[in-house]
């Protein structure tokens, strides 16, 4: 089995040096800002962004700003770096989370970029009653504990052995909210099968192509994110890639081995259940 379908494994070198696109997709982001703009409009709830390992507010800047721009009022976590779930952290967390849902009195969309998306769906694992929805970005959640090509740089941060993450164990049970994992198989950083949900009523996987490090700002991640978020509260239902989107966005379903385009357009029953372990 190779790096590449080996869900315990890193992703491959190439994988990794192919990151640097997260540059080019961040010049794409603003070349496409036009066409963004046409994507799903917001209802002014609140969204919640959190940042990935070792990133802080200023990551995420593009996607609040978009945010914003497309009619929701979007927040960045404010405790500077992410060094992973040091102690106080969490708390914290919490406490921003509860805050937006006093101030706004409407229940709270939260979006995670990789290590992120791990406290959010754990923040809405703890306040469900305060959390709409969750989006995830390439968050490894249901992955080995090694299956990154940061764990070194996780280990350093958080001053925690990667194996000893609070409550492993529990990670990959989807929060009690709708649940939307975005993920990418070139991820360069984090073995993609590891950021797939246990697909069910609530919960579902959007691939997207490009690196890990872009995801915050790639453009058709972006469009997702919107369509998303754009849910009716209460309402939620599966992403649509049926017509011109399968040619955008590849079927999560699909065999690993398979090209992508020569599965685009189509379908899988929805209420099939998507095995990592087969990936």
């Amino acid at each position: 089995m190779s790096a590449a379908t080996d869900p315990t494994a890193p992703p491959s070198r190439e994988l990794l040096l192919l990151e640097v696109r997260a540059v080019w997709e961040l010049s794409a982001f603003f070349a496409t800002y036009p066409l963004l703009r046409l994507a799903s409009r917001g209802d002014g709830h609140a969204v919640f962004v959190i940042p990935g390992l070792a990133a802080s507010d200023t990551s995420t800047r593009p996607l609040r700003r978009f945010l914003a721009d497309q009619g929701w009022a979007p927040h960045g976590w404010e405790l500077g770096a992410n060094h992973g779930p040091r102690p106080g952290v969490e708390a914290k967390m919490q406490e921003r989370l509860a805050s937006l849902f006093r101030a706004s009195g409407r229940k709270v969309s939260v979006i995670g970029w990789s290590l992120g998306g791990i406290f959010a769906r754990e923040l809405a694992r703890r306040a469900p009653e305060q959390v709409r929805a969750v989006i995830t970005l390439g968050s490894p959640f249901a992955g080995a504990p090694k299956a990154s090509n940061a764990w070194r740089l996780y280990e350093f941060a958080s001053r925690q052995r990667v194996e000893d993450y609070p409550g492993r164990d529990h990670l990959k049970t989807p929060p009690p909210v709708p649940s939307t994992a975005i993920f990418s198989r070139s991820d360069g950083i984090v073995a993609w099968q590891g950021c797939l949900e246990q697909e069910g009523p609530t919960t579902e996987n959007i691939e997207v192509e490009g690196s890990h490090c872009g995801l915050g700002h790639n453009p058709v991640a972006l469009y997702a994110i919107a369509d998303r978020l754009a849910q009716p509260e209460g309402r939620w239902q599966r992403f649509d890639r049926g017509g011109l989107r399968s040619f955008v966005y590849p079927d999560p379903h699909r065999d690993p081995a398979a090209p992508w385009m020569a599965g685009a357009g189509a379908t899988r029953p929805m209420n099939s259940t998507f095995d990592a372990r087969r990936a």
